[in-house]
């Protein structure tokens, strides 16, 4: 019988200290996942991260992972961290074949690309073992929210088989307007509460 994956799920990975931070709240949630969240041992692990953007459709196709820093002037603890997973081939090709089938016409294939911190740092938490196959699939932040929309639609397929979808990032993320205003900036607090609302009523 397949494992079907009911849900997906959209992580908000914090900055890259959730790492080796023990005390970010998040980081608990993560490392009680496969106990309280979600205890299904998925098949392999599809990351979409706002941190892996091109012009168009990409994934990572790869037989083992890299850890890729892709950020600067943390602790160097944090750039000894490894989260050698093994790649998933067969279910990159699976992501292009069926959003081509769904009428995008280029899906571009990256043969070198490892895991960047927007999948490594909350998987490190969430599956420490590093055994489940996993493969990442890049946004393309100058498209707008329905072109997304039918990206994700086009992907349901794959928790049929057994694939644990999974969005990583931030509701909001500009590190300069961070450093410039205290306190939420309006535009922030209108998007996230607008989110909120989207969510709990379902639409």
């Amino acid at each position: 019988m397949a494992l079907t994956m009911k849900d997906t799920f959209y992580i908000s990975h914090g900055a890259p200290t959730l790492a080796i931070d023990k005390s970010i709240p998040a980081r608990h949630f993560l490392q009680s996942w496969k106990d309280k969240v979600f205890p299904q041992k998925p098949k392999a692990i599809l990351v979409i991260s706002g941190h892996w953007d091109t012009s168009f459709p990409a994934v990572n196709i790869v037989h083992r992972n890299d850890t890729i820093y892709d950020f600067y002037g943390f602790p160097d603890s944090m750039y000894k961290l490894k989260y050698p997973a093994p790649g998933a081939p067969e279910l990159a090709l699976r992501v292009k074949e069926l959003l081509m089938a769904s009428g995008f016409k280029r899906v571009d294939e990256d043969r070198e690309r490892g895991l960047d911190h927007g999948a490594w740092v909350p998987l490190m938490l969430m599956y420490p073992e590093a055994d489940i196959p996993v493969c990442q699939l890049s946004v393309q932040s100058k498209r707008d929210g329905s072109y997304h929309y039918n990206l994700g639609k086009a992907l349901a397929p794959l928790k049929d088989e057994g694939v644990l979808i999974m969005g990583s990032g931030s509701a909001t993320h500009n590190l300069r307007a961070l450093r410039m205003v205290d306190g939420i900036v309006p535009w922030a607090l209108e998007f996230d509460t607008w989110l909120k609302d989207a969510l709990l009523q379902g639409r």
